[in-house]
């Protein structure tokens, strides 16, 4: 274990924890084929670090609106002695979501705001890994640089029984790569809960 001077300053102790931080992608989602790390894994990777420098952590929400939208507005920071410095994260709620009551929603959107404002606060890089791109053997056309805008590059879906047994282990990271990923009809976003 490295040893931190009493002298340093907040901003030395985060560059500390950055470089030293260990908060693998220890989370699998095997219908998106992707590895990821929630923030549980996050926050069990900074603890260690905090005791060994002396510094504080605290993660706190507001519900914000821009645009006639809500937001959760989630702020993550670090302290040491009277100095902190703070970084915030954000993450809309969906007008409604079938299978979850609004408790369930706004902590579920609390979770990931929470997750991102860390993500921004600690440096960690929170890319899917290569395998995220798998387009699950649908062929996916790339448009020339013409019709980009008018064509989707997105993949289909024609059987939605893995999608279903995914929402029921992961909603969240299930329902980010529907989004970036595939071509959802309305009926199959209604069947989905969606």
């Amino acid at each position: 274990m490295a040893t931190t001077k009493k002298t340093e300053t907040l901003q030395e102790k985060l560059n500390y924890i950055q470089t030293n931080l260990n908060a693998p992608k220890n989370l699998y989602n095997s219908f998106g084929k992707y590895s990821y790390r929630n923030l549980e894994g996050i926050l069990s990777g900074i603890k260690p670090l905090l005791k060994e420098t002396g510094c504080t952590f605290t993660l706190s929400d507001n519900i914000v609106e821009v645009g006639g939208r809500v937001y959760v507005e989630a702020e993550a920071t670090i302290h040491f002695g009277e100095d902190s410095l703070s970084v915030r994260g954000y993450a809309r709620e969906e007008e409604n979501k079938k299978g979850m009551d609004s408790s369930q929603l706004t902590g579920s959107t609390s979770s990931y705001a929470r997750k991102y404002a860390a993500n921004g606060l600690f440096a960690i890089d929170d890319t899917i890994d290569a395998d995220g791109y798998n387009t699950h053997d649908k062929e996916v056309v790339k448009p020339s640089k013409e019709t980009k805008t008018s064509h989707s590059t997105k993949a289909t879906i024609s059987d939605l029984s893995k999608v279903k047994e995914m929402l029921s282990k992961d909603r969240e990271g299930t329902i980010k790569i529907l989004n970036e990923k595939y071509e959802l009809t309305q009926a199959q976003r209604k069947e989905l809960g969606l």
